[in-house]
């Protein structure tokens, strides 16, 4: 029996992980070989280390894999990675449909651990690539303006409620308002933050910079994007990166029945949220493509909701091609090839695939890696403002 490939399996946790050591025969049977639990610390990479070394063999190709959940399997992919290690860290969604198509009835750690190798033995998966220094603080502080500003948005909440209440209480709205007012501070400091961490890479900040000239498009929806797209270095084209973002159609169609059409939202909800009022904002600015868009599906009958939807792809797609151009946004550039495209989101055309435009080599901008977040509800005109 000779052995093709070799797979180690971590199911992470906050306090520990299960690995499980398989292999892929030249029957294509997947074996296991051991089985352990480590602690997610210094000590437990070490042991896992020491166990991993007594049962790999240096001569067969081996795979790291593991589940993307939270912070807690960020240490040990990095230690990987830094040994030169092929390392593959998928979605948990994506594990869980490949856990249920191998017939597994039951759910522990130590069968999740089993199901992980088995996926790694038998599927080439994208290699992970951890996120540049620059990245990951961006992806960081994107994500932290993101929660500040649900709670403040709560918050606001409250107070208007308690304001225009039966019986205000006067303390209450006090101490709400000065919640706000903490929460504005600490915006305030996070976008700061965001555009010195920017700064301090020259070439990040002028292929940013490059971003931002598209109208509605601010320095914190591009920080957003770049952050947890990684600078889009694992995208070879747009389909991808749709897909990654959420944007992806979804049909529900059978014989003669045609159910609801949809975008998956399978993918980085940071994206989708980011983008929602920069579409608004495209949309009421006359951006060209992103008015024409809009109102082509507006005339269509379609729900602004859903023509909004388009226009945010169509935004993220224009980003993803300025990127990868290493180009400023022409306004007029797009809307002739626009006109002959037919695409389909939600059941209706979603513009241009813009597959006219340069998409050449991008130039190494920061380090290789993961990222993505979510665009506040902004006033008008308040993310435009943020340059």
């Amino acid at each position: 029996m000779k052995i093709i490939k070799q797979s180690v399996s971590a199911d992470i946790a906050k306090d520990k992980f299960d690995a499980c050591f398989s292999v892929l025969t030249s029957e294509h049977r997947v074996v296991v070989k051991a089985t352990h639990s480590f602690a997610n610390s210094a000590q437990g990479l070490a042991a896992f280390n020491k166990w991993l070394r007594k049962w790999e063999d240096p001569q067969v190709e081996l795979v790291v894999i593991m589940e993307a959940t939270g912070v807690y399997y960020e240490a040990l992919a990095w230690a990987m990675h830094q040994q030169g290690r092929r390392v593959n860290v998928v979605l948990a969604n994506r594990a869980k449909k490949y856990f249920q198509s191998l017939g597994y009835k039951s759910k522990n750690d130590r069968l999740d651990a089993r199901a992980l190798a088995h996926m790694g033995a038998e599927r080439d998966l994208e290699p992970w690539q951890p996120l540049s220094k620059q990245l990951y603080l961006l992806r960081k502080l994107t994500r932290e303006h993101e929660q500040i500003q649900q709670v403040r948005s709560e918050t606001a909440n409250r107070l208007h409620a308690e304001s225009y209440g039966m019986h205000t209480g006067k303390s209450t709205v006090k101490r709400l308002k000065k919640t706000l007012q903490l929460y504005d501070a600490q915006l305030k400091a996070i976008r700061q933050e965001i555009k010195e961490v920017i700064a301090a890479d020259t070439l990040l900040q002028e292929k940013i910079s490059k971003i931002t000239t598209i109208k509605g498009v601010g320095l914190l929806t591009a920080a957003t994007i770049v952050a947890e797209t990684n600078g889009f270095a694992l995208f070879n084209n747009q389909k991808q990166l749709v897909s990654y973002a959420g944007y992806d159609v979804v049909e529900n169609q059978s014989g003669n029945r045609v159910g609801r059409t949809r975008i998956s939202k399978q993918g980085n909800s940071h994206i989708r949220r980011i983008l929602h009022m920069p579409a608004l904002h495209a949309v009421r600015r006359n951006v060209p493509v992103c008015r024409a868009l809009f109102e082509r599906l507006r005339g269509k009958g379609k729900k602004k909701m859903l023509a909004y939807v388009a226009v945010q792809k169509k935004l993220l797609i224009l980003i993803y091609t300025l990127w990868k151009g290493d180009e400023v946004w022409q306004e007029n550039k797009y809307l002739g090839a626009e006109a002959d495209k037919k695409e389909a989101i939600l059941s209706l055309e979603v513009g241009a695939s813009l597959s006219g435009v340069c998409a050449a080599d991008e130039k190494k901008v920061a380090p290789q890696g993961r990222a993505t977040q979510d665009e506040h509800p902004a006033p008008l005109g308040q993310e435009l403002s943020f340059r």
